[in-house]
């Protein structure tokens, strides 16, 4: 029987992962998961942003990284105010003080 993968744990050192628990998802199923293309998908996954692995022609990914990275990408507030512009003393959609 082949060793059981090992992931990062909280204490910088690494815990095994029994095969059974991890669930697989396709690039269609990672993509929709995330809300994203496949194109995209395949765009992080050549960046190293999102581990995938490839059996024979087959790419696919675990649940448990899709799921991490989602929570990684999450936007932290007031990390945006350069898309939007200054407001202005007579912009119509600023609350009156």
């Amino acid at each position: 029987m082949p060793d059981e993968p090992e992931e990062p744990d909280d204490n910088g050192g690494t815990s095994q992962v029994a095969y059974e628990d991890i669930t697989w998802l396709s690039t269609l199923k990672a993509a929709d998961r995330m809300g994203i293309t496949t194109r995209t998908l395949y765009r992080f996954i050549d960046r190293g942003d999102l581990p995938a692995y490839r059996f024979g022609r087959v790419i696919r990914l675990r649940l448990s990284d899709v799921d991490e990275f989602i929570e990684q990408c999450r936007v932290e507030p007031g990390s945006l105010e350069h898309l939007y512009p200054e407001a202005r003393p007579d912009d119509p959609d600023e609350d009156d003080e």
